[in-house]
């Protein structure tokens, strides 16, 4: 065998960083020399674009070999394996894939088109098809594709090095449907487990782990939703939705993406929603994360199908009207051997530190917001699915978690920031950053954060001091309400202020009233099982409540199921309980859920000022004793009004005075208490007409609410 030179040999062991440097065509003292590293192969020529065909010396058992040209020149390589001869495309002889600007952009963590670069993209070069590998490495002393076209030999495909650590390499013929991983040796010389793409757009099916080749950008483009959808004077009432459990085939298995869209937008559009939103869609390795804990960020679970049927399915929610929010997780993400944990065999997307780095709750790790490489990348993706599948909002996940260095850690066991306080400054730049970006690219989108604390101007612009979601959801309103609603409605004068206080910070921020998927779920009960007394006070006790919901300032979210008023919590493993539906109490909850929806979106005065203190006022607030409440809620005409009474108590309460904001009839529009709904249909036969003192003299049904209207 020929003297080989240590580069040869990092070749041949799989450890070259810059394999370009020694494989491919070189002028070397005057001569081009062609170098071709093919393992299998036991022949090997080279077949120039004029016709030119020059065998190669086999220089290393291990599949090395070169020989000379008579000029430089395109080429392609013509290999023996076996009894087979093919014509290959060298890898080595292409241009760079990253610009100088790419890279420039990069360095920066400027980059907004990210999903355009990195990951795996089918491309042409030189008129040869093929596809794009580039991953972020830094640490990395050797990263090789590995895949489908190569028989996962890491040996094959070596890429090359560019600036601030960013892996690529063209490689001819392989296609979209492809399987691949990242082959990488660390910087300590150690071999890691194979990685996924972190901007793959398809994975294989959980348990294997292999990503795979899209074409995205041919993926069909969902139409549009009405532009104003998000607005803040428009109904926004969101079903929070589990693809894997919203219903299921007979045998227990899952809907597609394209089964769901021929169901699930046309069951919502019909019960009044105007918003979907998925819990999260990324590719996440364990069923019981509820996507909470994703791997693949680019990427919509396989489970249900491919990219392309994701697309269908936001299209048909688009045609029945309604916006699709997702579920984002910017938060932190699990530490499977295949996944973003240790990457390059360093922290690349984590702390280092543990005390920085790891949730001690989930067990997961926590990116670091303040590496400029990591921010851009989740930037990134928020534009990502607002672009490439047409979302029209996203809900971020444990933003709490985000914003407090000392979250859910003991004494001593956080790092403080530069100026010794709590309060994670990178994380508070990114989510400032990402919301910037997204409103600026996509202003009929919006964002909303699922923030539990008392952080200020959450959903306020980032030029006047606040953090510039488009809403927050009110964690506080939901955690008082049903603490009030689950008492014996004998003791709930004790907690009268348990419903008055919400609105005393109700204008805050832009809010969202929540009944998540949080609320069902580790022994906390359904809605319904939180509700006290026999079997008729508990469904009485829902309707009130829901219905007291819908007429509260603020957004709505009610989580699949809550419609149904299933018994049980919510299990991710099955369907819903949709048999309840047989039974008239079950059937009513689901009629007054969807009647409630089309009252709050053909009365303005129910959504208009959701988010403003003149949309609202208080008319009855000092009645503990019989547990009522009631309020008016305005809209931006004189005329938009709804007078909203709530009796949270079993007894009818005769000839009740509550002040009307305008003279004249008013009529009843809604009584939860309607046989319609299981009730007992005690109300006010339609109307009231305001006395000469302007008061309204009703008839409260037990356990129930009536919204009232100014006759046109």
């Amino acid at each position: 065998m020929t003297h080989l030179s240590p580069e040869a040999f990092a070749i041949i062991e799989g450890r070259h960083a810059d394999p370009f440097r020694y494989l491919g065509q070189h002028n070397v003292d005057g001569r081009t020399v062609v170098r071709a590293f093919l393992p299998e192969a036991s022949r090997v020529e080279v077949v120039g674009e004029h016709g030119e065909v020059a065998p190669l010396t086999r220089i290393h058992d291990a599949g090395l070999f070169t020989g000379t040209m008579s000029s430089m020149q395109r080429y392609r390589l013509r290999a023996t394996f076996g009894d087979s001869v093919t014509d290959l495309e060298d890898p080595y002889r292409f241009l760079p894939i990253l610009s100088d600007f790419d890279l420039h952009l990069l360095g920066e963590g400027n980059h907004e088109r990210l999903y355009d670069k990195l990951g795996a993209h089918p491309m042409v070069i030189d008129g040869v098809d093929g596809v794009g590998f580039v991953v972020l490495a830094p640490n990395a002393r050797r990263v090789s594709v590995v895949g489908d076209f190569n028989f996962w030999n890491a040996r094959r495909h070596p890429m090359r090095v560019r600036g601030n650590g960013y892996w690529e390499l063209f490689i001819p013929r392989a296609r979209a449907g492809d399987h691949y991983k990242f082959d990488i040796i660390g910087p300590q010389g150690e071999h890691l487990p194979l990685k996924s793409d972190p901007m793959a757009f398809a994975a294989e099916m959980r348990p294997k782990t292999a990503s795979i080749v899209v074409d995205e950008t041919h993926l069909p483009r969902p139409r549009p939703a009405p532009h104003d959808i998000n607005k803040l004077n428009k109904p926004v009432s969101i079903y929070e939705v589990h693809l894997g459990s919203w219903r299921r085939k007979d045998s227990n298995q899952w809907l597609t993406y394209r089964e769901l869209a021929e169901q699930l937008p046309a069951y919502a559009r019909g019960m009044g929603f105007t918003h979907i939103e998925f819990l999260p869609v990324s590719e996440h390795p364990f069923d019981g994360s509820w996507g909470y804990q994703p791997t693949g960020l680019y990427a919509p679970t396989s489970r249900f199908g491919s990219p392309e049927d994701f697309c269908v399915l936001v299209d048909a929610c688009h045609r029945e009207g309604l916006a699709v929010w997702l579920d984002w997780v910017p938060g932190h993400f699990p530490d499977d051997p295949h996944g973003l944990g240790h990457f390059d065999g360093t922290a690349l997307y984590e702390h280092a530190n543990p005390m920085q780095g790891r949730h001690l709750d989930w067990g997961t790790l926590i990116y670091n917001y303040g590496r400029t490489e990591v921010a851009n990348f989740l930037r990134a993706n928020a534009l990502f699915w607002l672009e490439r599948y047409g979302i029209d909002g996203l809900r971020v996940d444990a933003v709490a978690s985000m914003l407090y260095l000392d979250y859910s850690r003991p004494s001593g066991g956080w790092i403080p920031n530069k100026y010794g306080g709590r309060e994670n400054l990178e994380a508070i730049e990114f989510l400032r950053r990402t919301n910037i970006d997204v409103f600026g690219h996509f202003p009929q989108a919006t964002t909303a954060a699922e923030e539990s604390t008392a952080w200020p101007q959450v959903s306020r612009p980032v030029d006047a001091g606040g953090l510039g979601f488009g809403y927050k959801w009110n964690m506080g309103w939901m955690h008082d309400t049903l603490r009030y609603i689950g008492k014996d409605p004998i003791h709930r004068k004790y907690h009268h202020g348990e419903i008055l206080f919400g609105l005393h910070y109700a204008f805050s921020e832009n809010f969202i009233l929540p009944l998540s998927h949080d609320e069902v779920v580790h022994g906390k009960r359904s809605i319904l099982g939180r509700m006290p007394g026999d079997d008729w006070q508990r469904f009485a006790n829902l309707r009130a409540y829901y219905s007291f919901m819908f007429g509260h300032p603020g957004k709505k979210l009610l989580f699949m199921g809550c419609e149904l008023a299933q018994e049980r919590e919510w299990n991710h493993d099955t369907s819903l309980d949709w048999h309840l539906l047989g039974d008239a109490r079950y059937a009513g909850i689901q009629a007054l859920i969807r009647d409630l929806n089309l009252l709050y979106r053909n009365q303005p005065a129910l959504h208009e000022r959701d988010c403003e203190p003149e949309g609202f006022e208080w008319l009855v607030t000092d009645d503990a004793d019989r547990n009522v409440f009631a309020w008016v809620r305005k809209g931006f005409d004189d005329r938009a009004r709804c007078v909203v009474v709530v009796n949270f108590s079993p007894n009818v309460y005769y000839n009740y005075r509550v002040r009307a904001p305008l003279g004249g009839t008013w009529r009843e529009v809604f009584n939860s208490d309607s046989s319609h709904y299981g009730g007992s249909n005690v109300g006010n036969v339609g109307q009231v007409h305001a006395s000469e003192d302007q008061h309204l003299n009703l008839i409260l049904p037990p356990m129930a609410a009536v919204f009232l209207v100014p006759e046109a």
